[in-house]
């Protein structure tokens, strides 16, 4: 049995640390929507979401999007 890497959109081999964005900012929308956070996109490396008051949220990473949203969503409470 042999192991192959994922492809991308263009069907070419995606790097075992790139990121699938559809994936991720699907998995990111699922996770915040309903705490009032939209327009979820990551273009040229930086990932962002909008607050239901207009701040933009950024992160260099999914992960680091999803712990800006958390932390504004914490000091929101």
């Amino acid at each position: 049995m042999t192991m192959g890497k994922a492809a991308n959109s263009t069907g070419q081999p995606r790097g075992v640390f790139d990121v699938d964005e559809d994936a991720a900012l699907a998995e990111i929308e699922l996770a915040w929507a309903d705490g009032g956070y939209h327009a979820f996109s990551a273009d040229g490396g930086t990932w962002a979401a909008i607050s239901s008051a207009g701040e933009v949220l950024t992160g260099g990473t999914p992960d680091a999007l999803d712990r800006a949203i958390r932390a504004h969503w914490q000091a929101t409470q």
